[in-house]
């Protein structure tokens, strides 16, 4: 494509419009009048021509995919290939998508006279969580008398992975993320013996009598012992639910902070680290009003990799979560006892109710955690003294009935083993991952 540049409409102005008055005014000089129009004319087509050629002999290309944090600047490289040694200046620009925002607009290069590949850096920010396109990269240049601007394209398009942002949360749980294994680890008591069997041994004064091997005591003639250690690997599952409730922003008003789905995931993250220092098997599972992703659980560098894989594309669905589907799912899929944190919101009435009848099929075989985020509507009656109005007392009233309805459903799922917390937002990782970490010091699993 030619677009034609302001010295050529300069130039037409100049010349075009007094040849043609003087071919009208003066019959006798129409020829020559008529001559240098097509002499200029035959100038312009051939400086568009070989500037199109000129053109041909730059080759761009973009990577196939980059992979780029939500909130963090990224950069990546632009290839341009040349088949001529001339130099040559262009301007290009990306067709970022509105969630990617570039730190320049229009990219000046200058290409140098010689063969081969040169690279230009193109740097950028992600605005949002999620699988993004630029859909391919545009590009002009002058031509060699610079009466046109030539126009040319690669529409190859270039795929954007942005992840989560976990550097709030690497900050709340700094010891979990040291490089050494054991680095910023302390001693913890275990609290109970551990379940996995370890070996026999002679019978000692002190020992219960629950320990005792009743069939290697009657070979032998005397009390053998049996002793038990610490499981050393357990899986953990994560459950996170990302239907309806959970795009509410986790600051009303802010949408910078993102929503409440993307707490989950940062939490699960880290949730995945903290299981990997511990030498625990993680998973995932993430549900809507159906199982939307199952990853089975594992450790390993490769496996975390694949579970940031299933969370980054994650986006909250407009519809009620389907526990009854999801727990049936956990029943048949999970066949080793684990420990099943599910992250999710629950100050709706009927969730609550729908919830309770699910949890009781998989309570019983597995140990279950229920993580959520401080709703901001809900507190005890005559806890707030900027009332004034009667309207506000109504509105406290209701919150009070919130707060009531929450407090019940902990004490209803308490009685069936499932522990229910609510989370403030800044603290939402940082707590799960404390209680994940009770869990292992008190052996409940």
């Amino acid at each position: 494509m030619i677009v034609p540049r302001p010295s050529l409409i300069l130039l037409a102005a100049l010349t075009v419009i007094p040849l043609l008055g003087l071919a009208v005014s003066m019959p006798s000089l129409a020829g020559a009048a008529l001559g240098l129009l097509a002499l200029l004319a035959l100038l312009a087509g051939g400086d568009a021509f070989w500037g199109r050629e000129r053109l041909r002999q730059v080759k761009v290309s973009l990577p196939d995919k980059i992979r780029l944090i939500h909130g963090r600047p990224g950069s990546f490289e632009v290839t341009f290939e040349t088949r001529t040694a001339r130099a040559m200046h262009l301007r290009a620009a990306l067709a970022f998508p509105r969630e990617i925002q570039p730190t320049r607009d229009e990219l000046s290069v200058d290409l140098p006279a010689k063969e081969g590949r040169h690279y230009l850096t193109c740097e950028c920010l992600p605005r949002q969580r999620g699988l993004f396109g630029i859909e391919g990269c545009f590009y002009e240049t002058a031509s060699p008398l610079r009466l046109w601007d030539v126009r040319g394209h690669s529409l190859k398009p270039l795929e954007v992975r942005v992840y989560p942002n976990m550097e709030s949360e690497r900050r709340q749980v700094a010891s979990i993320f040291m490089r050494t294994r054991h680095s910023g680890a302390r001693a913890m008591r275990q609290v109970g013996q551990g379940r996995d069997f370890e070996k026999l041994r002679e019978y000692v004064p002190g020992d219960g009598y629950d320990t005792i091997h009743w069939k290697a005591t009657a070979r032998r003639g005397h009390p053998i012992t049996k002793i038990f250690q610490v499981e050393k690997t357990q899986e953990v599952y994560v459950f996170i639910d990302a239907s309806r409730l959970s795009a509410r922003l986790q600051v009303p008003g802010d949408p910078s902070q993102g929503t409440r789905l993307d707490r989950y995931i940062a939490a699960a993250l880290v949730l995945g680290l903290a299981a990997e220092k511990q030498g625990d098997l993680f998973g995932l599972i993430t549900f809507s009003d159906r199982v939307s992703s199952f990853v089975r659980a594992r450790n390993g560098k490769e496996h975390y990799g694949a579970c940031r894989e299933a969370l980054y594309r994650l986006e909250p669905q407009a519809v009620s979560p389907d526990f009854e589907e999801v727990i049936s799912f956990a029943r048949l899929r999970l066949r080793r006892r684990a420990l099943c944190i599910f992250m999710t919101d629950l100050d709706d009435p009927v969730l609550m109710e729908s919830f309770q009848r699910a949890v009781d099929v998989i309570c019983r075989k597995h140990l279950v955690l229920v993580h959520m985020l401080q709703p901001g509507n809900i507190r005890q009656i005559f806890t707030n003294p900027d009332v004034a109005q009667v309207n506000e007392i109504y509105r406290d009233l209701a919150q009070h009935m919130a707060w009531h309805d929450l407090r019940q459903l902990t004490l209803n799922l308490k009685q069936h083993g499932v522990g229910l917390s609510l989370f403030a937002n800044e603290q939402f990782s940082a707590e799960a991952t404390s209680s994940y970490l009770r869990v292992k010091q008190r052996q409940l699993l």
